[in-house]
């Protein structure tokens, strides 16, 4: 029997921000932030209006994929504004701790820096705010739950059955505090061999699928391995950015329209069914 989800206060929106989208793995390496880096971007070519937070507080590399080194300038009233990278307005601890030095941080020091950048950034009017997580089940996760309303969450895992394993973890977490899971993004999840063409399966494939059928939540999508969506996040210039017909980027955008799409069947569900009035 599941356990039974836990009881939240309630959860106000960030004033102007219409969707908040968390981004998530259970696990480490399996390109959570390629994935949510390149969905931000391609959901602003696809002409709406977008909001990336990296949470990511100990390995904030949002900022490097996005090639951005501008700091964030504070404003009165302790209100921050974010910077403009690639048409994306971004927030990162990755742009006010510059260099090698690492985070050795406590709980109550993450839930602060999190809750800053909720509720003190100058978001104005978005349609989705991106809010990349760091891998697991933690601290900032929970201050992110208990902080503002989440409309949902995309999992992201690779086919392997480790990854897997963590992933179900991640659904579960999100389930028990009632978060909607959006569904699953399989990240490099074939490989197509340069010389015959056919597609190799490196780590498996459609393990994500069935994980997600077994929780009854869909598949948003599936990314291929391919070179240059790595190159892209390398060197500051993600594979989105040069839009649909770009190389590597079809199936982003494809899981981007999915991400859309699943968001307006939430959005109805939560509104009810249309009242007539005779």
């Amino acid at each position: 029997m599941p356990p039974a989800p836990m009881p939240m206060p309630e959860r106000q929106p960030i004033p102007g921000v219409k969707n908040l989208v968390a981004v998530a793995s259970g696990k480490g390496g399996v390109g959570k932030t390629t994935v949510a880096v390149n969905l931000a971007l391609a959901l602003e070519k696809l002409g709406h209006k977008i909001g990336l937070l990296d949470a990511d507080v100990y390995g904030p590399n949002v900022p490097l994929m996005l090639a951005s080194t501008e700091e964030p300038r504070a404003l009165a009233e302790r209100r921050i504004l974010p910077v403009d990278a690639m048409g994306l307005k971004m927030i990162s601890m990755g742009l006010l701790n510059r260099g090698d030095k690492p985070m050795i941080w406590r709980g109550p020091m993450l839930h602060s820096v999190i809750t800053q950048f909720l509720r003190s950034v100058e978001w104005g009017e978005l349609d989705y705010l991106i809010v990349d997580l760091p891998p697991g089940t933690g601290d900032v996760q929970l201050t992110l739950i208990q902080t503002v309303a989440v409309t949902g969450a995309v999992v992201v895992t690779t086919p392997s059955v480790v990854a897997l394993a963590d992933v179900r973890k991640a659904i579960e977490m999100f389930r028990q505090v009632n978060v909607e899971v959006l569904g699953v993004v399989e990240n490099m999840s074939s490989f197509a061999c340069p010389h015959c063409g056919k597609p190799v399966d490196i780590f498996g494939h459609g393990e994500g699928a069935r994980t997600a059928k077994e929780y009854g939540v869909p598949v948003l999508g599936e990314i291929e391995i391919d070179p240059r969506i790595r190159i892209g996040g390398d060197t500051g210039k993600p594979v989105a950015l040069g839009g649909e017909s770009a190389p590597a980027a079809k199936s982003i955008y494809a899981m981007a329209r999915a991400v859309t799409a699943r968001l307006e069947k939430v959005g109805a569900a939560a509104a009810g069914p249309a009242v007539q009035i005779d």
